[in-house]
């Protein structure tokens, strides 16, 4: 007996939250009919088992937690296909807060303190820019002391 689009999405959520775009990919990649597929897809949403809030949230602290900025985790999950409404209630940090992980991810790096000329200062804002964090931010960590 041939799996359902259902069971097989169940499985994949059991390993990890997916949004439902990456459902809808994978299912229609493994040749399960489009219509079948969101049928599935809502009757999972229904049921709770398909939440993209709750992905959002795992996402967001599981990348914060490994030292992304807010610009790469957006972008993340908007190729995940989350919309800005769900994603922005768990990126709202103020300014300092965003220092605070700015400045941790940094010195886990380059231990603290900060560059000693221009050449090796622009390393490290190439650095933060790639892992995420705007760059306002980084020249206020890397023109400041703090």
């Amino acid at each position: 007996m041939d799996p359902e689009p259902r069971d097989v999405a169940l499985r994949l959520l059991a390993a990890r939250d997916h949004s439902r775009l990456e459902l809808r990919r994978k299912l229609v990649a493994r040749g399960f009919a489009p219509e079948a597929v969101e049928a599935a897809l809502d009757r999972l949403g229904e049921e709770g088992l398909l939440s993209e809030s709750r992905l959002a949230e795992a996402y967001v602290a599981e990348r914060l937690a490994k030292g992304f900025g807010p610009l790469r985790v957006r972008e993340e999950l908007r190729r995940k296909g989350l919309a800005d409404a769900l994603i922005d209630p768990h990126l709202q940090h103020d300014t300092e807060q965003w220092l605070e992980r700015l400045a941790a991810v940094h010195d886990k790096r380059y231990g603290p303190g900060r560059p000693g000329d221009r050449k090796e200062q622009a390393r490290r804002a190439r650095f933060l820019a790639a892992r995420g964090f705007p760059g306002e931010l980084i020249g206020r960590f890397l023109l400041h002391d703090g």
